[in-house]
């Protein structure tokens, strides 16, 4: 990927907020292998003639087969600030999601508590008192009846891994193209979840900042646009 086709949605001296596509780890691969972060360094690197190495942390992060918004920090002060708003549950995450089957009723919260099953490298639900669970907690409403699929917005109130792909697998109605997760059925690129909306609040200004990525185009092929 090209650093000059980085879809930048919000970009200012401490905040770098981008649309990730499919595919696309968002940091942490072996050598010779890009991620968004080594992507997004680049960038930022060419677009201010910065010299030497470009510091960028990584915020919010997603799966590499999700895509949306991801979040960075251009400053280590502005990292700090976000990472406690991220740990006190003080944004707003919002996802879109296309899974299998229709989803009854129209709205509802999904409570439950995860742990990590490292034989299979991917999380589970657990009992609550199991050794290391935590609780998961997401709303949702749907959007749209797709037929044999149901499109659902999504917010998560906790920001544990692998959660949304979880929950929905669990509850009986796993993303599409998600076979990590017991899905049957392909997506024509990565699977269907896209962190749609994040609002922080700006670690300088102090005032909202809400960051929204377009769905891409592999979403058409359901008559979804946005």
């Amino acid at each position: 990927m090209d650093p000059q086709t980085l879809e930048v949605l919000y970009e200012d001296n401490h905040l770098l907020a981008v649309s990730k596509p499919a595919g696309l780890a968002t940091m942490g691969t072996p050598a010779g292998k890009p991620s968004l972060l080594e992507i997004a360094r680049q960038y930022v690197k060419k677009r201010y003639g910065k010299p030497g190495k470009v510091y960028l942390g990584i915020v919010s992060r997603l799966d590499a087969p999700v895509t949306g918004v991801v979040l960075l920090a251009r400053t280590s002060k502005a990292a700090r600030r976000l990472t406690e708003q991220f740990r006190t549950q003080a944004v707003h995450k919002t996802y879109w999601a296309i899974v299998e089957g229709s989803v009854r009723p129209a709205s509802g919260r999904y409570v439950d508590w995860v742990g990590h099953d490292q034989r299979h490298r991917k999380m589970r639900i657990v009992g609550p008192t199991l050794s290391g669970a935590r609780e998961a907690r997401l709303a949702y409403r749907r959007l749209k009846d797709l037929g044999d699929a149901t499109l659902l917005e999504v917010e998560i109130e906790t920001g544990r891994k692998h959660q949304i792909r979880l929950q929905w697998a669990h509850h009986g109605h796993p993303i599409l193209g998600d076979r990590k997760y017991g899905s049957g059925r392909a997506f024509p690129d990565g699977i269907a979840l896209h962190a749609r909306q994040l609002v922080v609040t700006h670690p300088i200004k102090g005032d909202a900042v809400e960051l929204e990525a377009p769905l891409p185009d592999s979403w058409r092929e359901y008559g979804i646009n946005g």
